[in-house]
């Protein structure tokens, strides 16, 4: 069974929204066919101190919706998902307003497996952004009546990170995991089965609700990501069954495989499936004459 994505979520742009006695959402109005409805800025902590969870794209405005939603009280990490666009650039403005500063597994690209043809497939990649800190898997962040456990996650990123908040058991999943769609895994920085892997390890931690960057909070998080894993092979499943008419390259299958969805996000939707057939090609399932691409032929292995 595939997951049921919410696609009707409202929230004000700009203001504090409680949503835990831990966690305050800020919505940034950053809306796109890739980003939904806009960028959620979460700050974790009702105490002396609090952490900042993505703080998004480079819009000032956004920031002072933060600093106003901190009020008095002492921004003391920024953390960071991963690396693209619309979550790490405004981490350096905000560690200059505030002093606090930022933390993210790696810079950009790091950790990926290697070149691959048509690097610039993957789109959104935030290279200027170096945090602060380096995070290593498992580390613990702790403030005033908080507590937060970095879990790597590589899958739609490279040095994706999902942050734990064990009070409440809470994970904040980034872009990993979305409640409005499925998350675009996009070479070289994308591997799907390291997705795969990886989602397979937010059902062990069993979190009891799951806070996407973009999005509505995710209530039933085991039966959600079975749902998207689900998806996830069926897409598989549509690929092979599609080269069954023979040989075909990415663009082919974009237009029978998406042909209901929005257009605008079908560089996106090749993107994903070029991220499938790098794995089938891996499996020797699927082959090509040269390396994967998304303008390469394909047909079955």
């Amino acid at each position: 069974m595939s997951p049921e994505f919410i696609q009707d979520f409202k929230t004000p742009y700009g203001e504090a929204e409680r949503l835990s006695p831990l966690i305050t959402r800020v919505l940034c109005e950053n809306p796109s066919p890739f980003t939904y409805t806009g960028t959620g800025t979460y700050l974790v902590g009702s105490g002396a101190n609090i952490a900042v969870i993505d703080p998004g794209p480079m819009m000032p405005e956004h920031g002072e919706a933060i600093l106003r939603a901190a009020g008095d009280t002492t921004i003391s990490h920024i953390l960071v998902t991963h690396t693209h666009i619309d979550h790490s650039p405004l981490s350096s403005w905000l560690s200059e307003r505030t002093g606090a500063p930022s933390y993210a597994f790696s810079a950009h690209g790091a950790g990926r497996k290697g070149g691959l043809e048509g690097e610039d497939v993957e789109a959104g990649a935030d290279t200027s952004f170096m945090p602060d800190h380096l995070v290593s898997d498992g580390q613990v962040f702790d403030g005033d009546g908080w507590t937060l456990r970095a879990i790597h996650t590589p899958g739609h990123t490279a040095n994706h990170l999902c942050f734990m908040l064990e009070e409440e058991k809470a994970l904040f999943v980034g872009d990993h995991i979305m409640g409005w769609a499925t998350t675009v895994i996009a070479p070289p920085d994308g591997d799907m089965r390291a997705y795969f892997a990886s989602l397979k390890r937010v059902m062990e931690e069993a979190p009891s609700f799951l806070y996407p960057t973009h999005g509505p909070r995710i209530e039933n998080p085991t039966p959600f990501v079975r749902g998207i894993i689900t998806h996830r092979r069926m897409r598989e499943g549509q690929i092979l069954k599609h080269l069954e008419d023979g040989p075909m390259d990415i663009n082919m299958m974009v237009s029978r495989m998406y042909k209901d969805i929005d257009p605008r996000l079908h560089p996106a939707a090749a993107r994903s499936v070029l991220g499938h057939l790098i794995a089938l090609c891996d499996e020797g399932r699927v082959k090509t004459p040269g390396a994967p691409s998304l303008s390469a032929q394909y047909e079955l292995g």
